[in-house]
């Protein structure tokens, strides 16, 4: 029977080779996509399987467990991160048990193999998960190194810290995806698998109990939340007037901080509700915005600008004759959106891009409503700027073919405004849109680059100008030769934008042009990096 390894769980995103089982895991031919969906299917089936089978005989109770550790026995911290947050949570666990008086060595994925899985007799791993349930790009070569062959970790006790968004089918797919392989292989689960929606300050601060108790209960200082910067929104301007598609936006901020990013870092916004949404709110419960809260410092308005307001009539329920201050313990707050950053610091602003999203009542989304209608010009905006190092710039000046549509640009001018800064050239932009007419985004930057030669080439695909509609993954196929020979002369790859229709089409495509085999060469040499959403 033959089973098919794949990092995403049921996702498109990112297939790997085909393999063969029988007595042990080998290489065999590739399979098309469907078949490539419906044998990993089987692939993870099989592995519960197989689990359940032998759970009872090979689980160690947990004091089974402790017994065997030791006390001086060095933990392994490992992480897999699309974006940097779970490298930064890797590298806060790491230090946290440091601080506890532990030996610990923290690794990425990508560098662990068997052997150094047998190393060890802990293991904490912190790993994401992009999109549909697939697993980071840093993730792809532990897949296929390690996961994929038939070994026993009897001796390693474990514990999982996946990250994931609610908003998608499959939650904490690649943490799944890596419990269930870890249970197959007879290692012994320190703790259950702890699962964070998105930054969920309560799940983070379960994981960190349980870092205590694995310290032998050790106090442990609780991790800082990063502060936001207060920055001022000095320009906001409509990119896309006359579009078919919703609004976009170019936001820029200023402020008085000597604040760094580099291309490819992330802008993580702190919202405000709207005043009309608060007024609303306080007129449905019967309640003064007006009188003071907390210590005084605050007016029960203002209070409630940063909380998660109610819209549905059954949430209102338990808020219905309380008073301010019992309303506010019960609303938590705002979650904070995400940016590509469209600038460089050279730049002296902060650049977004941002698309106006609706939720199906009307209202404006939560990030995009707030910054691109509510906010008013030179109002404070709260911003923390995340490192995100699998989308920074190549070490190198190597040539550079940039991917992405729709919003995606933001990363993208980034990367170019940052490569034009340095002097370097050989960049080569492919992008989709609808209309010509109305979404070239930064057409006159884009032309200027063209002509100072940072931007050799320039390939668009926009869907709506012709009766056959025409996308990005079209134009790539298209000039595939070409890329071939960018990537064979050394070129990487950078793709920015849409998660769930560009980057899976693109994926594919370049699997045609590149084969398997090369891509994921591309990919463990840090030359094909992607920022989707």
């Amino acid at each position: 029977m033959k089973f098919v390894m794949k990092h995403a769980l049921v996702g498109l995103t990112f297939f790997l080779p085909s393999l063969a089982y029988a007595e042990s895991f080998h290489m065999a031919h590739l399979l098309n996509a469907a078949a490539v969906v419906t044998l990993y299917l089987l692939f993870c089936g099989w592995i519960v399987w197989r689990y359940r089978k032998t759970a009872a005989q090979a689980r160690l109770s947990k004091n089974q467990v402790n017994a065997n550790l030791g006390d001086e026995s060095s933990i392994l911290v490992a992480y897999a991160s699309q974006t940097g947050n779970a490298e930064q949570l890797a590298q806060k666990t790491a230090e946290s048990l440091k601080l506890a008086g532990l030996d610990v060595e923290i690794h990425a994925l990508s560098a662990i193999n068997t052997d150094m899985l047998k190393r060890f007799t802990r293991a904490l791993f912190v790993v994401s998960t992009t999109g549909e349930g697939d697993a980071p790009d840093n993730a792809v070569e532990f897949i296929q190194k390690v996961m994929l062959e038939d070994t026993r970790l009897t001796h390693l006790a474990y514990a999982i810290l996946a990250l994931g968004d609610t908003s998608y089918t499959h939650f904490c797919g690649f943490g799944h995806t890596l419990d269930t392989w870890l249970q197959h292989t007879h290692a012994n689960p320190l703790f259950d698998m702890v699962e964070v929606d998105k930054s969920d300050d309560g799940a983070l601060r379960h994981w960190q109990y349980q870092l205590s108790v694995l310290a032998k209960d050790t106090e442990m200082a609780d991790w800082k939340t990063p502060e936001y910067q207060h920055w001022q929104l000095t320009e906001r301007t409509l990119l896309n007037a006359g579009s078919a598609g919703a609004p976009v936006y170019h936001l820029r901020l200023s402020t008085q901080q000597d604040m760094h990013w580099q291309a490819g870092d992330i802008a993580e916004v702190g919202p405000r509700n709207a005043q009309k949404s608060i007024h609303t709110f306080l007129k449905r419960l019967g309640l003064d915005g007006a009188i003071s809260v907390g210590d005084g410092s605050m007016t029960f308005n203002e209070a409630l600008q940063n909380k998660l307001l109610p819209h549905d009539a059954a949430d209102f329920d338990g808020l219905v004759s309380l008073d301010a201050e019992a309303v506010l313990l019960r609303l938590t707050t705002l979650p904070h959106r995400e940016y590509s950053i469209a600038s460089i610091p050279q730049d002296n602003s902060l650049e977004l891009v941002i698309r106006q999203t609706h939720y199906a009542d009307g209202r404006l989304g939560i990030g995009s409503g707030w910054l691109t209608e509510y906010a008013a010009l030179n109002s404070d905006i709260a911003v923390r700027i995340r490192e995100n190092a699998a989308f920074h710039p190549p070490a190198n000046d190597i040539p550079l073919i940039l991917i992405g549509n729709g919003t995606g640009i933001a990363g993208l001018r980034a990367h170019l405004k940052w490569r034009a800064h340095a002097g370097q050239r050989n960049s080569w932009l492919i992008f989709g849109e609808r209309n010509a007419k109305h979404d070239a985004y930064f057409k006159d930057e884009l032309e200027r680059w063209r002509e100072q030669g940072v931007l050799a080439r320039v390939e668009t695909a926009f869907s709506r100008d012709q009766g056959e509609r025409v996308y990005v993954q079209d134009v790539l196929r298209t000039v595939g030769p070409d890329v071939l020979q960018w990537v064979n002369g050394g070129a990487a790859i950078y793709v920015c934008g849409s998660a769930s229709g560009m980057a899976p089409a693109v994926h594919g495509v370049l699997l045609e042009l590149l084969g398997e085999a090369k891509l994921s060469t591309l990919t463990a040499a840090g030359r094909y990096r992607r920022d989707v959403y």
